[in-house]
């Protein structure tokens, strides 16, 4: 049996994670909301005194990579870009980057023990691409969008829309004036982006079932169910009846949230949607498997409606 698809041997204690680790799970920055049903108050405050989290303002928490950054990039002369960028706006990433992000100037020489510090990209950046000593909020996006990977991109670009650092009508403009290298994939990530997603988790698993063909897999498309009573799935194929769920019962721990994930479960199969849940760890590891798993979903369902349409031509 492949290892990908066992259960796991012992139930996950993430309420007892440490405040570093569940703040890198949530994107690099949270709320103080979000970041409860994980981790205990006095680890949490813990965390903020030893310098493992930062708290810039009450009731918001980031990881200190953004404070690294910042200051390598002022050691350099360089400008935080890409995914630290993104960090320093306040946006969620899939991954935090190791190393911080910065951009030079092309010629600028960079000593060997320094590159190994940082992940140095070279690129010229106008006046108007700078704010602060941080790319701004709509060059972070295109930067993000040209030299990461899809799903990366897509994270930090449905962020981005989240927090209306940037607008829809931006990325559209963007998307036809951008130019230069890679400019398919720029595209492809400013005409995906969507701010309803509601964190980095959601938006991967958005990027990978948009790369699987024949499938229309939309973010929070409203459900009437049980009686007109209306759900709100993570990604819904009205046209398939297919619902992928990025299942994120960990992060809500009470019973009473077991209960409405149970009903609305429940009453979508029961409405005749085909639906699939995939959790965390599945999204962000084994997007091979998510992505086998979504291939055979369009292909089950396609012949089911093939099979009915046959049925109902006899009828």
């Amino acid at each position: 049996m492949d290892g990908a698809l066992r259960p796991p041997r012992r139930r996950d204690t993430l309420s007892r994670m440490e405040a570093d680790a569940a703040l890198r799970r949530l994107g690099g920055t949270a709320t103080r909301a979000e970041l409860r049903p994980l981790v205990a108050k006095r680890r949490l405050r813990r965390a903020v005194e030893l310098g493992l989290v930062l708290r810039p303002r009450p009731g918001r928490y980031l990881l200190p990579e953004v404070d690294t950054a910042r200051a390598l990039a002022h050691e350099l002369t360089a400008v935080v870009s890409l995914r630290s960028a993104a960090l320093a706006h306040g946006w969620k990433v899939k991954t935090v980057p190791p190393r911080p992000e910065v951009t030079v100037p092309p010629g600028r020489k960079i000593a060997l023990g320094t590159r190994r510090r940082a992940a140095v990209l070279t690129s010229r950046l106008e006046g108007a691409d700078v704010a602060a000593g941080t790319t701004t909020p709509l060059r972070t996006v295109i930067d993000c969008a040209r030299h990461l990977p899809f799903d990366e991109a897509l994270a930090v670009a449905d962020s981005a829309l989240r927090s209306r650092s940037v607008r829809p009508a931006d990325l559209a403009m963007a998307a036809r004036e951008v130019r230069g290298p890679g400019r398919p994939g720029v595209v492809r990530v400013l005409t995906s982006a969507s701010g309803r997603a509601a964190n980095p988790f959601e938006s991967v698993l958005r990027a990978i079932a948009l790369d699987v063909p024949g499938l229309d897999l939309r973010p929070q498309v409203g459900i009437a169910v049980a009686g007109g009573t209306r759900v709100v799935p993570d990604l819904v194929d009205v046209a398939l009846g297919i619902v992928a769920e990025a299942d994120s019962h960990e992060f809500h721990t009470g019973r009473m949230q077991l209960t409405r994930d149970c009903w609305r479960y429940d009453e979508l199969v029961l409405d005749g949607w085909d639906v699939y849940r995939f959790t965390y760890e599945q999204v962000m590891f084994q997007a091979a498997w998510v992505r086998s798993v979504l291939v055979r979903a369009e292909r089950r369902a396609r012949a089911t409606q093939e099979l009915r349409a046959s049925a109902g031509s006899y009828a």
